[in-house]
C-alpha cells in the first residue's frame, strides 16, 4: 500500500527551485479540514478545548492557523511560553504542563495567566514560594501506575513514566491545593502514546470522569474541566487505519453521560492536548537522493539526515517515502535510504521496497509534520532546514528559514576568532 503525497513532483521541484533541499512542506488545507473536524467532534461539550501541543510544531505560522478555531496553547517550557504569547495566547488559552520545572518557568507561566498542571505533589509548595500564592485554577496530574491496557490489546506502561502523581498524592494534593485558596481544578493524564484506535480516549475519560466524581465528594473540590491530553496517533504506516475523530469524540459524549451527567457533574469542560493528531500528517521532509552506493547492501544517500529528521534513528520509528513522480513505478528495489551523519543509526528506511531511485530524485519522507523539525539539532555542524507551508491557493510561502553557518557559530561570539568565523562564505 502506498501513501499519496499532498503536493505533486511539478509543485515540488518548483518549491525545491526557490528553497532548496532539505526542507519540511506543511500543508494548509490538510490542517484546516482536521481541525474543523476535530471541532466537531467536541462541539456537544460547550467548554471544549484543544490546547495544541507546541513542542510538536513550534512553528507561529502553524500555531495561528489552529488559534483561528479557537485552539490554545499547551506549553512545556519558558521558551514555548513566550513563543505561545507572542501568537496572542494569554490567560487561560495557554495550559502550561511541565515537569522538573524551573522557578523561572513557573514564574513566566504566572505572570501571563496560564493554567499551570502541576506534576508533583512536591511542586505546591515549591510553586507557592516561587510566585507567592497558589492561582484560583489549577491543574494536577494523574499517573494512576501499573499498566494501562485498551480494550482492543494496546498497553502502555504508566507505572514506569515519570510524570504525574499517584491517586493518593493526588487526593492530597487537591486538598492542599483547596486549603491555600484554589476554587477551580483540573485533571490530566496521559497513559498511551499514538495509539491508532478509537479506543483510546473513551476509555482513558472513563478512568478519568470516574476519578472527577470521587475528587469532588471527598474533597469538595469544584472540577472545572478534565485533560485528556494528548496520545490520540496517526497512521504512520499505509496499512494502518487512521483514528476517526468524531467516533472518539461520540465515545467520550457517552462516557460523560454515563458518568459525569447523573453525578451533577455536566458542567465539566472537556480539554485536550493533541500535536502529532493535529499536524503529523499534514507535514512531509523533502529530500533530495545525491548518491547511491552498492557494497553489501544498496544505499541511497540524501541530502537530509537525522537532524531533520530523528525519529527513525532514535526509536526506529517507519515513515513511508515516495519517490516523486515515481508514485506508480513497482517497488522492485531494496533500498537502504541513508544521511550523511558520522553515525551508523542515520537512516531513513532500512530494506525498503521501492521503485528505482536515480541521483536528483526528490523523496517524500511521510508524517513529519509534529516531532519532525522540532526535533532537530545540529550534530556534525549540520543546519536545521528551512519549513515551508504549501497554502490552500497552492503558492508556498517560507515559514522559517533555512539555517546558515552564522546561526550556528553566533554563540561563539566569546571565541576570538568569531568574525573570522560568521564571514566565511
Amino acid at each position: 500500500m502506498q501513501k499519496k503525497p499532498f503536493a505533486t513532483k511539478e509543485q515540488l521541484e518548483a518549491i525545491a527551485a526557490q528553497f532548496p533541499t532539505p526542507f519540511h512542506l506543511y500543508d494548509e488545507a490538510g490542517i484546516r479540514r482536521n481541525v474543523e473536524a476535530m471541532r466537531d467532534a467536541f462541539s456537544w461539550n460547550p467548554g471544549f478545548r484543544e490546547y495544541f501541543a507546541v513542542k510538536a510544531t513550534p512553528n507561529p505560522f502553524l500555531i495561528n492557523i489552529l488559534r483561528e478555531y479557537g485552539c490554545g496553547c499547551d506549553c512545556a517550557t519558558g521558551v514555548e511560553l513566550m513563543l505561545a504569547d507572542a501568537c496572542g495566547a494569554h490567560g487561560h488559552d495557554l495550559m502550561f504542563s511541565s515537569n522538573e520545572t524551573p522557578a523561572a518557568d513557573y514564574a513566566l507561566a504566572d505572570e501571563l495567566g496560564a493554567i499551570i498542571n502541576l506534576d508533583d505533589i512536591t511542586h505546591i509548595d515549591f510553586l507557592e514560594q516561587t510566585i507567592g500564592h497558589i492561582p484560583d485554577t489549577i491543574s494536577c496530574r494523574y499517573n494512576p501506575g501499573g499498566l494501562f491496557e485498551i480494550s482492543n490489546g494496546i498497553m502502555d506502561n504508566p507505572g514506569d513514566a515519570k510524570y504525574g502523581m499517584t491517586t493518593e498524592q493526588l487526593f492530597e494534593a487537591f486538598r492542599i491545593l483547596k486549603s491555600k485558596g484554589a476554587k477551580n481544578f483540573g485533571i490530566h493524564a496521559f497513559l498511551c502514546s499514538n495509539t491508532v484506535t478509537n479506543d483510546y480516549y473513551p476509555e482513558l475519560a472513563k478512568v478519568l470522569f470516574n476519578l472527577a466524581v470521587r475528587l469532588q465528594e471527598e474533597t469538595g473540590a469544584h472540577i472545572a474541566f478534565i485533560n485528556l491530553s494528548g496520545g490520540v496517533g496517526i497512521p504512520y504506516s499505509p496499512d494502518q487505519e487512521p483514528n476517526d475523530i468524531r467516533v472518539i469524540g461520540e465515545g467520550v459524549r457517552r462516557v460523560y453521560e454515563e458518568v459525569l451527567v447523573p453525578a451533577g457533574m455536566g458542567d465539566v469542560a472537556i480539554y485536550t492536548e493533541l500535536g502529532r493528531f493535529m499536524m503529523g500528517p499534514y507535514g512531509c521532509l523533502i529530500t533530495r537522493a545525491i548518491h547511491e552506493k552498492h557494497i553489501y547492501k544498496e544505499y541511497i544517500g540524501v541530502d537530509a539526515c537525522a537532524a531533520n529528521l530523528m525519529r527513525p534513528a532514535i526509536y526506529g520509528a517507519y515513515h513511508h517515502i515516495t519517490v516523486a513522480g515515481k508514485e506508480d513505478w513497482p517497488c522492485d528495489h531494496i533500498y537502504d535510504v541513508v544521511g550523511g551523519l558520522c553515525e551508523n543509526n542515520d537512516k531513513f528506511a532500512i530494506d525498503r521496497a521501492l521503485p528505482r531511485i536515480d541521483r536528483g530524485d526528490l523523496l517524500v519522507i511521510h508524517d513529519t509534520g509534529a516531532h519532525g523539525h522540532s526535533m532537530g539539532y545540529n550534530y556534525n555542524g549540520k543546519l536545521r532546514s528551512a519549513e515551508v507551508l504549501l497554502r490552500e491557493d497552492g503558492s508556498a510561502q517560507l515559514i522559517r528559514r533555512a539555517e546558515t553557518p552564522a546561526d550556528y557559530f553566533a554563540t561563539l561570539d566569546c571565541f576570538p576568532e568569531y568574525e573570522q568565523l560568521v564571514k566565511r562564505k
